[in-house]
């Protein structure tokens, strides 16, 4: 074959592909999850939490809040309820042998969560995210206390971002 047919040829097929790609591009759907045509902020204000059991409970519940009703609070008249549970742990990673003490350590705030319609009970979204958050532990005790504290209010707040998105991710369906 000549070299002339052999660039024809790879033209030819350059241009099938390209109109192939295309094709399987124009089905893609993707659009921006807080969009005003999904509804997915209105949605999210109408969202209950349920009662926290612990102090990082608490602040995940209260970052959950603040992201669902954009500032507002909650809602009075929930349309859906999220079943809540956060749990958190402390641990040292760097072992000083001189002292038997540990000089930094991780913390793991883990929410396990299910979105429920008010109306019927029906599950629409359940699952689990954990996040870690390193800390230092200083030497003293109120700043060892102080530390783990912020520590886990860090990894509260990256916790309560991965479960709103996934419940907003739920809710634009």
């Amino acid at each position: 074959m000549s070299s002339d047919k052999l660039f024809k040829l790879a033209r030819l097929a350059g241009v099938a592909s390209l109109i192939a790609a295309a094709g399987l591009l124009s089905s893609c759907q993707v659009r921006p999850l807080y969009a005003e045509s999904t509804g997915v902020t209105q949605k999210l204000a109408d969202v209950s939490f349920s009662d926290a059991n612990s102090r990082v409970g608490q602040q995940v519940r209260n970052q959950l809040i603040f992201i669902a009703g954009r500032g507002a609070g909650e809602t009075k008249n929930p349309k859906y309820t999220v079943d809540l549970s956060v749990s958190s742990g402390t641990g040292g990673v760097l072992y000083l042998p001189s002292s038997d003490t540990s000089g930094a350590g991780r913390t793991t705030v883990t929410a396990s969560f299910t979105l429920k319609n008010v109306s019927d009970g029906k599950v629409l979204k359940s699952g689990s995210r954990s996040v870690t958050s390193l800390v230092d532990f200083p030497t003293q005790e109120f700043a060892k206390a102080r530390a783990i504290r912020d520590s886990e209010d860090r990894a509260a707040r990256e916790v309560a971002e991965l479960v709103g998105a996934d419940i907003a991710a739920a809710l634009s369906r």
